[in-house]
């Protein structure tokens, strides 16, 4: 078969950005790479293995003769446009939350289970959320061998997360506090340095400053005071590691960082697991690295894991009071790993597949 024709959908997003950097820099497999973006976005040239490539809108039309289409749009856009996509034959690889929890669309992570690449009754897979990411390929690699059982996180997600907008936000907020010395030091002060800047709390993604803050909840409230982040760390784990019945506790806050997500995880077994056994495996994994010199302080930091493909873990310990059980803390990309590499790495599998 000739080389498969691929489209990706979203290519002038954050997201999509990075993704073009991410084909930009592997080996150029696709017959022909189609740019698909809204209305607004048409007619922008972006350069993809040295050609200049335009642009076009998102319509039927755009996916004629497409095999694989990459999609990394919101939720409302891959839940109309996916369907209409796979309908005329091609492979969708979405990115967004619109089919993940399906029972006929696989959540796949190609290092974990790629096997369920190959089953897609509506011709969709979903990538998982970049939380859930950010720990898979490491967990993923533990449970083969010692079976995973519990599962406690707390994340520290990055703003970028939130989008560009969270990026502005973080930006323009710590800015304005610089103005400051004193902001944060006394309640409501970073409020204040806003506001002097003229800054208007309404256009904020958050109900809180982001800037010298932490806020304790990532994501949209749901039931029970969970989270939409925290219950897809705790539903997706479940599907991408085929544990059922796995215990998932989950606590995601953001933070004041611009790119990664950081995870610390407590997880438990059903065999004795040590560190040393552990970090062998880990060490193994080709897309993890093992960061983990605490003495010499050697660890996994946002600022260091960004821009780079790996997940990295540090401080790896077993628990004092639990058994069978380590701590560990997992740093990813959020705009790589988390979103975009994860997508192009299940389109190299269908590509393979087609080939």
């Amino acid at each position: 078969m000739s080389k498969p024709n691929i489209a990706l959908v979203g290519a002038t997003g954050a997201v999509g950005s990075v993704m073009i950097d991410i084909i930009n820099s592997r080996e150029n497999i696709w017959g022909e790479i189609r740019l698909i973006a809204s209305k607004r976005s048409a007619g922008k040239q972006i350069e993809v293995h040295g050609e200049q490539l335009t642009v076009v809108e998102l319509s039927e039309a755009a996916f004629e003769g497409i095999d694989i289409a990459m999609f990394d749009v919101p939720d409302e856009v891959s839940a109309h446009w996916g369907p209409i996509a796979a309908a005329q034959g091609v492979v969708v690889v979405d990115n967004s939350a619109a089919f993940r929890l399906d029972p006929e669309v696989p959540l796949v992570v190609p290092e974990v289970n790629p096997e369920m690449a190959k089953s897609r009754p509506k011709g969709i897979i979903a990538n998982p959320n970049c939380t859930t990411l950010t720990m898979m390929a490491a967990l993923g690699a533990l449970h083969r061998k010692w079976q995973l059982t519990e599962l406690v996180v707390a994340s520290y997600q990055a703003v970028s997360g939130a989008g560009a907008v969270g990026i502005d936000q973080l930006t323009a907020e710590t800015a304005a506090v610089a103005q400051n010395p004193e902001a944060g030091l006394l309640g409501g002060s970073v409020e204040q340095a806003l506001s002097a800047a003229g800054m208007d709390p309404a256009a904020s993604p958050w109900p809180t400053p982001i800037a010298l803050n932490v806020i304790p909840m990532a994501g949209s409230p749901k039931d029970g005071g969970h989270t939409s982040e925290e219950l897809k760390v705790r539903n997706e784990s479940r599907k991408i590691l085929g544990i059922k019945d796995l215990k998932v506790a989950a606590t995601c806050v953001r933070v004041p960082v611009q790119v990664s997500h950081s995870l610390a995880v407590h997880a438990s077994f059903a065999s004795d697991i040590s560190v040393d056994d552990a970090r062998a495996e880990l060490e193994k994994q080709p897309t993890v690295k093992v960061m983990d010199e605490p003495e010499k302080g050697i660890f996994p930091t946002p600022a260091f894991v960004a821009g780079q493909d790996p997940t990295y873990v540090g401080r790896l310990r077993q628990s004092l009071d639990f058994p069978k059980t380590l701590e560990m803390f997992v740093v990813g990309d959020n705009l790589r790993k988390g979103a975009a590499l994860n997508t192009y790495e299940i389109a190299e599998l269908v590509a393979a597949e087609l080939s």
